[in-house]
């Protein structure tokens, strides 16, 4: 079973584009009163990109897309804290949809400090983000994946684990749907096949589940292990953003101070000189059931490394690597949804 205090990137997907993809057309009074309390209270400012941010376009007409964004989920607090999920966000030209690219955690890249030897190494991605200090760690980490994908970002957010159980207090159940039956951590429970409603604990277990998601199916149908757990995190994203605005989150200003308070200080952005604000209201036409995720194409591939076996995911020559290539340049020339059509193998049918 995965570690009990591994941060589901879901929690700060929905910390940040969530309290983006709220807001709607037409309610001034709504959009003054919460983005004024999330710009003033909320919401703490770090510097995450370093000297590598794509300062965003502010201009007296809002701000203008294509945007990307990087995502972290922390694990840890204060001096011990490090990286442990990675996902890219990509807001197209007339920010309107939203791509969430999810980066596998064991994906095999070229490291700039691995934190042995001198030069670059070869390991697994989240590595990059344990090296040195907090801050060595995050230059660490940008270059790893500016390496990897060409992509340099307009912003970055990131969020620990407690913003998250704060968060499903305030709206209560949401829907998951799982593709079969899986064991509960309490003897003798079984969750179903199919769709659900599940409360906090519960969908606290499910999403931090992989070892179950085994099936020969699974594996068959790209869900295997950590892909799984992925895609109900996935799953559980937007079943979270849907279920807030089904319940008025975004039109009713005490309610969405509520809502904002389940996020409490566990989440920090850095948009450079651009107003958190602005870009709120800029996103305001972001359809929280529309967000597209994607995986990157890879498959497991267990490696024997120092002599120990070790599992990793590989971008491997071929149909991956064309792919993977592919997704790089589109994500730079807002094309995503060329690739989707192109690649639908790689979108993620489950969230």
């Amino acid at each position: 079973m995965a570690r009990e205090d591994r941060a589901p990137w879901w929690a700060f997907v929905l910390l940040f584009g969530g309290a983006l993809a709220m807001v709607v057309a037409g309610g001034g009074f709504v959009v003054g009163q919460f983005m004024q309390y999330t710009t003033d209270n909320a919401v703490k400012k770090e510097n995450v990109l370093g000297d590598n941010r794509v300062e965003i376009e502010d201009t007296e007409e809002g701000i203008s897309g294509p945007l990307n964004f990087l995502i972290l989920g922390l694990d840890g607090q204060g001096a011990h804290k490090r990286t442990d999920t990675v996902i890219m966000a990509h807001v197209n030209a007339d920010l309107s949809e939203v791509y969430l690219i999810s980066i596998p955690r064991d994906l095999w890249v070229e490291i700039p400090d691995c934190g042995w030897g001198e030069g670059p190494c070869e390991f697994k991605l989240n590595h990059a983000g344990t090296v040195g200090d907090w801050h060595h760690a995050l230059d660490n980490l940008n270059e790893t994946l500016y390496n990897l994908s060409g992509v340099r970002f307009h912003g970055a957010a990131t969020a620990n684990f407690e913003g998250f159980i704060d968060l499903i207090d305030v709206v209560g159940e949401i829907e998951l749907c799982l593709w079969h039956e899986i064991a509960s951590s309490q003897p003798g429970k079984v969750f179903p096949k199919g769709c659900a409603d599940y409360g906090k604990e519960e969908a606290l277990f499910l999403v931090r589940e992989r070892e179950q998601w085994d099936w020969p199916s699974d594996w068959a149908e790209g869900r295997g292990g950590d892909y799984g757990r992925a895609k109900m995190q996935q799953q559980a994203v937007k079943s979270i953003l849907v279920e807030a605005r089904e319940q008025d989150y975004h039109q009713d200003p005490a309610k969405a101070i509520e809502l904002l308070n389940g996020f409490g200080k566990q989440l920090t952005v850095d948009l450079g000189e651009a107003s958190l604000t602005d870009l709120i209201i800029a996103m305001r036409d972001v359809d929280p059931s529309k967000i597209t995720s994607l995986n990157v194409p890879s498959t497991s591939e267990p490696i024997t490394w120092n002599g120990a076996p070790l599992s990793t995911v590989q971008i491997h020559e071929g149909e991956e690597r064309r792919a993977a290539d592919a997704l790089w340049d589109a994500i730079e020339n807002d094309t995503l949804d060329q690739w989707t059509a192109r690649y639908p193998k790689w979108v993620s049918s489950d969230g």
